[in-house]
């Protein structure tokens, strides 16, 4: 009497070493090629290997996507990281311009009278700390002045004639513009040069 989790089929087994290999533990009974049952084990047999294949694509796919979500959740939490302050800083924006403005209403000969000394040097320190804590965050002034116009960072309002400066570029600075990191904050409102008539 032969052990049948052991032995194969012989006919099987000289054949094929892998068919002898996969069915080693299948009793010699139900793979007898001249019974019908030995015939639906064999083709239960090659069911179950196929879906076992395609359970393991299905996992291999499930993992990768996994993956791709994780990839994409670190990158999310990454940017409202570093972009978390856009909206404030956008605000901000407009006490800079203001700043800005207050000190280009001083006339040169007021700035050296005695009594708005301290009150222009009290509006340059603002500025400077408004400037410094935007550094802090990421936040840059975009240059403009002789620069050829660039869309991504310019917003043209007006051409001006100009025989000095070369078309398309930039010769007034209107409102500045500012970028967080590597992403437009507010484009620079400029005047760009055109061919004079």
């Amino acid at each position: 009497m032969t052990d049948d989790k052991t032995q194969a089929p012989k006919d099987e087994a000289q054949t094929d070493p892998a068919v002898a290999a996969e069915l080693k533990g299948v009793p010699e009974d139900m793979l007898d090629s001249n019974d019908e049952s030995g015939e639906s084990a064999l083709d239960e047999l090659n069911k179950l290997q196929e879906q076992l294949e395609v359970a393991q694509q299905d996992v291999l796919y499930a993992r990768a996507e996994t993956q791709n979500v994780r990839r994409r959740l670190e990158k999310d939490i990454s940017d409202a990281r570093a972009y978390a302050a856009t909206g404030f800083a956008r605000d901000i924006l407009s006490v800079a311009d203001n700043l800005a403005r207050a000190l280009d209403a001083v006339p040169l000969e007021l700035r050296e009278d005695e009594r708005l000394k301290s009150l222009v040097a009290g509006i340059e320190a603002t500025a400077r700390e408004i400037d410094k804590v935007f550094g802090t965050h990421g936040i840059s002034r975009i240059a403009a002045m002789g620069l050829p116009l660039d869309p991504n960072q310019h917003q043209a309002m007006m051409e001006v004639p100009s025989t000095d400066a070369e078309p398309g570029t930039v010769v007034q600075e209107l409102q500045a513009g500012y970028m967080i990191k590597d992403r437009l904050l507010r484009p620079a409102m400029v005047a760009v040069a055109k061919k004079a008539e």
